[in-house]
């Protein structure tokens, strides 16, 4: 089973209204968390920052981690992706860059007929029990 998983580190990015950044990569369609794998002798937040830059042209300022999620890959079949997720704020205008097609904003309480990748799914639960439990 190791050889199907996908280890990646991703980030959620709220702007000031609270919704998160999802985006989808060129020649696909499903919507997902910015971020990627890291390469080798990364550290998570080394990895973060450059796949940031590259996929957005923002600049990785705080992070802090919201947990290891593990759902179907959105667009592997037969494989699984498991993500370190964090809490991001960034500086920087975000554009469309890289491997990047498109982004939009997801309001977490109603997500929309979006395509979401399956560990959108999980974070997005996340988010909401975190949310439930500070208020």
């Amino acid at each position: 089973m190791t050889g199907n998983v996908i280890d990646i580190v991703t980030a959620v990015i709220r702007d000031d209204v609270g919704r998160m950044l999802a985006v989808r990569k060129r020649g696909t369609a499903i919507f997902m968390k910015p971020g990627g794998t890291r390469e080798p002798g990364e550290d998570d937040l080394t990895a973060l920052s450059r796949e940031l830059d590259k996929e957005l042209g923002c600049r990785l300022v705080e992070a802090e981690l919201l947990g290891r999620f593990e759902a179907p890959a959105a667009n592997e079949p037969g494989h699984v992706v498991r993500a370190a997720t964090y809490l991001a704020t960034v500086e920087g205008e975000i554009a469309v860059r890289a491997e990047i097609e498109e982004m939009v904003g997801i309001d977490i309480a109603a997500p929309g007929d979006i395509r979401l990748a399956p560990l959108m799914g999980v974070v997005i639960e996340s988010l909401r029990a975190r949310h439930e439990a500070s208020t």
